[in-house]
């Protein structure tokens, strides 16, 4: 990586930072964003080495860059890093969305409301008085409790292989709603209206051990992580019986979408976005 980056003067500079990178949508999406919106921007993807984040934030900022993305596995270093943070970003302890204003670096976290916005308006699915399954306890699941509480479920539970780790992080969360750290074996005889897999197992052809009769009737399972074809998970709910069965794209257009309006106080409209999107994301 050059110290510097070589900008084009004329279009204002946001990228999105994470190793590995080369897999990333956001390059996509945001270029489709500006045309829609009709904003002159550019916007790449920057594989930054492991130990190399600091610097690569400030070679961005010294170039005159206006925004970054912050994905795996550096959102909680640049919690560490912002000189500032929104209440969602102090919250989730973690940030994926940096701007810089005024020589400071004002940390943010769009990851719960991409995923509260996929469910609620694209997929019309809700969550008051519901009770929820979040699978995972790392910080993908982080970034979106706080938001996920804020539609106050009736119940959300975390399950977690190492079930410490569950009852810590419902424990942090616990002045929001109703939530409670589990082990898998204990969610036998418990039935839940929306499960959310925010682990990256199902990736790996991998799935948690879930309990069978854990989809209530009506029930929704979602995959946070995305591929080409349906994950492990979505493969599973789909055998156990429910056809609400829905992967992590809308939620990565979505909380690209919330970025942009930080960036540029304008809100895309995203729905358009991945009607566009999901023909290429499954080809």
């Amino acid at each position: 990586m050059s110290d510097l980056f070589n900008f084009d003067e004329g279009r204002d500079q946001y990228a999105v930072m994470g190793n590995p990178i080369t897999h990333s949508k956001s390059p996509r999406i945001h270029t489709l964003f500006a045309e829609q919106t009709e904003q002159k921007l550019e916007y790449t993807a920057i594989q930054v080495d492991i130990g190399g984040f600091s610097q690569a934030i400030g070679n961005f900022n010294a170039s005159g860059g206006k925004g970054l993305n912050i994905t795996v596995p550096f959102k909680q270093e640049a919690w560490q890093q912002v000189t500032e943070r929104s209440v969602r970003a102090e919250r989730a302890g973690a940030v994926n969305t940096i701007k810089f204003e005024n020589h400071k670096l004002i940390g943010d976290n769009t990851d719960g409301v991409g995923l509260v916005n996929d469910l609620t308006l694209n997929h019309q699915i809700q969550i008051r008085a519901k009770r929820i399954l979040l699978m995972g306890a790392g910080g993908a699941a982080r970034g979106v409790l706080a938001p996920l509480l804020a539609q106050q479920p009736s119940l959300l539970v975390i399950a977690n292989r190492t079930v410490d780790k569950a009852v810590e992080l419902a424990s942090s969360f616990a002045d929001l709603g109703i939530i409670k750290g589990s082990s898998y074996d204990d969610l036998r005889g418990q039935q839940f209206d929306l499960i959310i897999n925010a682990t990256a197992a199902s990736l790996q052809g991998k799935l948690p051990p879930l309990p069978d009769g854990i989809i209530a009737t009506g029930g929704c399972c979602y995959d946070m992580m995305y591929a080409a074809k349906p994950t492990t998970f979505m493969s599973w709910a789909t055998e156990h019986g429910t056809n609400k069965v829905f992967d992590g794209l809308g939620m990565l257009v979505e909380q690209a979408a919330e970025s942009f309006y930080v960036w540029r106080g304008i809100r895309p409209d995203s729905q358009t976005i991945i009607k566009i999107l999901r023909p290429e994301h499954s080809s």
